[in-house]
């Protein structure tokens, strides 16, 4: 069913992962969408070449997500729904605050957090203009807990997340748009990489999710797509956990 058919998405992290499978299926439900990634542009976008392009940018750049917005409107008229997906988890780096370069704590809150402001504050006026729209921002659960190996800058750019999704939501209520969160629990994606040399570690988290598998990206697609859909016209300023139950775990 095309149910975002004449609607405009803008989405980050479009290359790979969740974000390819969020844009490919809001693209195969009818909608256009601007994909944005660091990343190289993807070969197996769906869809004619009419309802998608593809911008090469980093989302810490604001002038280059400014010009990307821009491009948006000018090639499908406006924007009705806001991806933020794009994220960076850098194991090897990111650590306790007590010990974290600051340069590094810097980058991961710019990658994570900041870039959500650069595109929100570009696509809201256009939202305005179109009578509305909805946003979805990516957090994670890792936020939710501490953690014995801790990736503290993460982890705080994943809670502000949460916050400026809340506050969003309260601002531009009377806009008709709406804000979102989701909390992804842990997914065979590309930021989980560490699993291809370490296939015990899959099992031990799979096994300790009580619905016994790790998430998909169609799981996080699945979830985005109903928040940004009118199925979802009355919520607002909440999150949703998609992590096989994880978190309800005493």
């Amino acid at each position: 069913m095309q149910i975002f058919l004449n609607k405009i998405a803008f989405v980050t992290g479009a290359a790979g992962g969740m974000g390819f499978r969020i844009a490919s299926d809001l693209i195969n439900a009818g909608a256009r969408v601007l994909m944005f990634d660091i990343k190289p542009r993807p070969e197996d976008i769906p869809g004619s070449s009419g309802q998608s392009q593809f911008v090469q940018a980093d989302l810490t750049d604001e002038p280059a997500v400014a010009a990307a917005v821009k491009k948006a409107v000018e090639l499908f008229g406006g924007i009705d729904y806001l991806a933020n997906v794009a994220g960076a988890l850098w194991f090897n780096r990111d650590k306790s605050a007590l010990e974290i370069d600051l340069d590094v704590w810097d980058q991961v809150m710019a990658i994570n957090l900041k870039s959500m402001v650069h595109t929100t504050r570009h696509i809201v006026p256009h939202m305005r203009e179109r009578g509305g729209g909805a946003m979805v921002h990516f957090s994670s659960t890792q936020c939710l807990r501490g953690d014995t190996t801790p990736q503290d800058a993460y982890q705080a750019a994943k809670a502000g997340v949460v916050a400026f999704s809340k506050s969003l939501a309260i601002q531009l209520a009377g806009d008709n748009i709406r804000s979102n969160v989701i909390y992804p629990g842990p997914s065979e994606t590309p930021m989980q990489q560490r699993w291809e040399s370490s296939p015990d570690a899959r099992v031990a988290t799979a096994t300790a999710i009580p619905l016994g598998r790790v998430g998909t990206v169609e799981d996080m697609s699945n979830a985005c797509l109903f928040l940004l859909s009118e199925k979802a016209s009355f919520i607002t300023g909440t999150e949703l956990l998609v992590d096989g139950g994880l978190q309800a775990k005493p």
